[in-house]
């Protein structure tokens, strides 16, 4: 679909699997799998070049996902990069604190194997064919 990167931030190895199978499955392919909060800032404060997209579950080991959130927005090159919480929390003070925090989107994955290939169908048509990036800051 796009050559752009997705950067997908996810612990649980099943949920990765279905995510990636999913954005395979409608030809999103050029994904960065980072498996804990401390890996996803190194990556994302450190390397020169910026996802498209981070797709960020909460519940993380080392850093959380909503403090990954705080650190994104408190840094002045990534402040303004779109950042999708997916998460499996029904809580909702995660909710509120993830768009507090500045989230774009926040999406529940959905159980059910249809309904998780449809979300991430349209998370992918929606983020990389439709919306329009922000600018790179270097």
């Amino acid at each position: 679909m796009d050559n752009r990167i997705v950067l997908l931030v996810e612990d649980n190895a099943d949920d990765e699997a279905l995510t990636l199978r999913a954005l395979r499955k409608h030809n999103i392919t050029n994904v960065v799998v980072k498996r804990d909060g401390a890996e996803a800032l190194d990556y994302l404060l450190g390397d020169d070049v910026l996802p498209a997209v981070v797709l960020l579950d909460l519940k993380l080991p080392k850093v959380d996902g909503l403090e990954v959130l705080r650190r994104l927005r408190a840094d002045a090159r990534t402040r303004i990069l779109p950042v999708v919480i997916l998460t499996s929390s029904k809580e909702e003070s995660d909710l509120l604190e993830g768009y507090g925090r500045g989230a774009n989107s926040y999406i529940r994955k959905p159980v059910d194997f249809v309904a998780f290939m449809e979300a991430v169908r349209q998370l992918g048509v929606y983020w990389l064919a439709l919306n329009e990036p922000p600018p790179v800051r270097r």
